[in-house]
């Protein structure tokens, strides 16, 4: 073979590779758990928060398939996959550094601490944000791909290394959701407590140069332990003239060919999403506001429930990524057990939708609670309520990261497609209802007096709809799929 590897990599060639996943992931933990606070804390309103989000799904519907385009086709004598990695990584640090200190080098260029909003600080961290998203989506395709290569076809290889990419996704959830509820992690670095950054700012600025340093480590390492065979440019020119058509012409082409199931997962895929959406947004926001009675832009007492309420999220978000981890070992058998994998996507939706209706419930005895007490940290009873709808939807987010990227993989052979293709056409079902939730969030719940809670109601409807429609109208595979969350490759 001309480019490529001959026989399967070793084993710690795969795991020195997955590792970057890590760090990845645990940038990733910091967004979910403390930056949607973090830009209140910049003047942007709760409203518009929603919005900065867009990044995230509109650069994994066009930056992924981008680069992964290129990286098929790219000849560099390091390797198909490494210069894209060691881009990815430099720009990730990049980013994460401009997010950290937003606020520094808005007050520099003339922010006046006396006011609420911040804009060059806006200015400087939606840019750093974006940037982030995208380098994201620039480092894990051209990671994930090298797997492939190691991999050399063969199945059980690939089995073995998308476990380990996994693995190491759940190693960084729990670091980052560690980090993002621990309150004294600032005084590792003294210097990043600041006059425009306090300690709340400053622990997330201390988060993402650890962050920074643990994800240089692991990419160091791995690009300059696994060697690749460049891609000779004979090779790539043949390559190009039997594709007659481009990466949107193949999408195009895979959406026209599709048949009935497919078109049923990507509806339910679809819908799972909107569900999904607003409390993976706003979870920690819900923890803060609606459950501690913080506030971001209130008083000493307000803004210190708000922090501890935010803390309390990230140990929350810790606990799920930990009973993710343990659901998915039990899949397989459960599916068995409830008559197969669209049984068990129905009812794990119906317990999303359980747990995202819950939260209305909490929010009113914690505010009734208020009423009687006073503003002050609810009870350990409503606390360890909030923190256990954070563990439940573990449950529901391993079948998510699952099933709908299994039965997209035999679907689209079943039809002659590759699974390749068919994950690149599942991804569109999952970017775009993060885009409708993005843009309509925020007025929504702007709409019905502020707060998450209409956010999560519509998910929990959503939810129970997706719930009905997996089990009532998708196919039974023609036999029967693996459920390893490993072949899930998403956050």
């Amino acid at each position: 073979m001309e480019d490529g590897l001959e026989a399967p990599g070793p084993l710690w060639k795969i795991i020195v590779v997955a590792a970057i996943a890590a760090g990845v992931q645990f940038g990733w933990a910091l967004q979910l758990s403390l930056l949607t606070p973090y830009v209140q804390t910049l003047g942007v309103p709760h409203t518009w928060a929603a919005f900065i989000w867009l990044c995230g799904p509109i650069s994994g519907l066009l930056v992924q398939p981008i680069v992964g385009y290129n990286s098929d086709r790219c000849t560099s004598r390091f390797g198909r996959r490494r210069p894209f990695i060691a881009a990815g990584a430099c720009c990730v640090a990049g980013a994460v550094f401009l997010i950290g200190f937003a606020k520094d080098i808005g007050h520099k260029a003339g922010d006046s601490l006396d006011k609420s909003t911040k804009p060059r600080a806006v200015a400087v961290f939606v840019t750093g944000f974006w940037i982030l998203d995208v380098a994201n989506n620039m480092l894990q395709g051209p990671c994930r791909a090298l797997l492939a290569d190691l991999s050399a076809n063969n199945h059980k290889r690939m089995r073995v290394a998308n476990g380990w990419f996994s693995f190491f996704m759940a190693v960084g959830n729990v670091l980052g959701y560690a980090a993002g509820s621990y309150s004294n992690l600032h005084k590792i670095f003294p210097f990043t407590v600041t006059t425009a950054c306090d300690v709340y700012c400053a622990n997330l600025k201390t988060c993402f140069i650890i962050d920074i340093l643990f994800l240089l480590l692991v990419t160091i390492t791995a690009i300059s332990c696994v060697k690749e065979t460049p891609l000779s440019k004979k090779v790539m020119k043949q390559e190009e003239e039997k594709a007659s058509t481009p990466l949107v012409g193949e999408l195009l082409t895979a959406f026209k060919t599709l048949k009935k199931p497919m078109w049923i997962l990507l509806l339910v895929t679809c819908l799972n999403w909107i569900a999904w959406f607003p409390f993976l947004l706003y979870d920690t926001d819900w923890m803060g506001r609606e459950i501690y009675g913080g506030h971001v832009d209130g008083n000493d007492n307000q803004q210190k429930l708000y922090d501890n309420g935010v803390r309390a999220g990230a140990l929350g978000l810790m606990i799920n990524s930990i009973v993710l981890g343990f659901a998915s070992l039990g899949l397989e058998n459960i599916g068995r057990l409830v008559g197969g994998v669209k049984n068990l996507w129905g009812g794990v939706n119906f317990i999303l939708a359980a747990c995202l209706a819950s939260t209305v419930w909490i929010t009113k005895v914690v505010e009734a609670w208020r009423d009687t007490h006073g503003l002050l940290a609810p009870p350990s009873n409503i606390k360890g309520s909030a923190l256990a709808v954070f563990g439940l939807l573990g449950i529901p987010l391993s079948v998510t990261f699952s099933i709908p990227f299994a039965l997209a993989s035999i679907y689209c052979s079943a039809s002659g497609g590759g699974q390749g293709l068919a994950l690149g056409v599942l991804n569109m079902a999952i970017v775009i209802p993060q885009m409708f939730i993005s843009v309509v969030s925020g007025p929504l719940d702007e709409a019905f007096g502020g707060g998450n809670l209409p956010a999560f109601v519509l998910g929990s409807i959503v939810a129970a709809i997706s719930a009905v429609l997996a089990i009532v109208a998708l196919p039974n595979p023609p036999k029967q799929v693996s459920l390893n969350p490993a072949m899930a490759g998403g956050h």
